[in-house]
């Protein structure tokens, strides 16, 4: 005959235990959660940055194609989406103006930090702006600005470069 051998006492774990790695795990998830919105907000003022720097290169080339014109402030996504002439009219195909310029942009860039894609003259003053009413910020001054785009953050305080 076998012998049986029978053990009094279950293995486990106790509640004590449990607690103890349960407080553990929650003090470290309180460590790393911050890390990660910060990544995340650091990740999408790099990627307005990046916008922005590839719509300042689209306005220089569209001020060197438009005869020291640059696009206005109030048309700005249609100047930049759209065949132009020299004059910064439509291109008409088979029209006697030179051209066609364009288009710039392929589609019009949200900014990341506001999901805006507004653009406002920055030589206007801002403060009726609202977060989520302006997305870039434009230097156009009637014309006679440097063209520089800048992406804005949720606060429209800071305008990033």
């Amino acid at each position: 005959m076998q012998k049986r051998t029978s053990n009094r006492f279950a293995r486990g774990f106790t509640l004590i235990e449990i607690l103890i790695v349960v407080i553990i795990l929650g003090i470290l998830a309180a460590i790393v959660i911050p890390q990660f919105t910060n990544a995340t907000t650091s990740s999408k003022m790099s990627g307005v940055q990046t916008t922005a720097q590839s719509l300042r290169g689209a306005v220089q080339l569209y001020y060197y194609q438009h005869n020291d014109t640059l696009p206005p402030a109030a048309t700005f996504w249609t100047q930049m989406m759209t065949q132009t002439d020299a004059n910064g009219a439509a291109y008409v195909v088979g029209s006697s103006t030179t051209g066609p310029f364009g288009p710039y942009m392929q589609s019009i860039p949200q900014n990341l930090l506001n999901s805006s894609s507004v653009v406002i003259d920055a030589n206007v003053a801002p403060g009726g702006q609202t977060a989520a009413t302006c997305g870039w910020e434009y230097d156009y001054n009637s014309g006679a600005g440097t063209g520089t785009i800048h992406g804005t953050d949720v606060d429209l305080k800071t305008v990033l470069q």
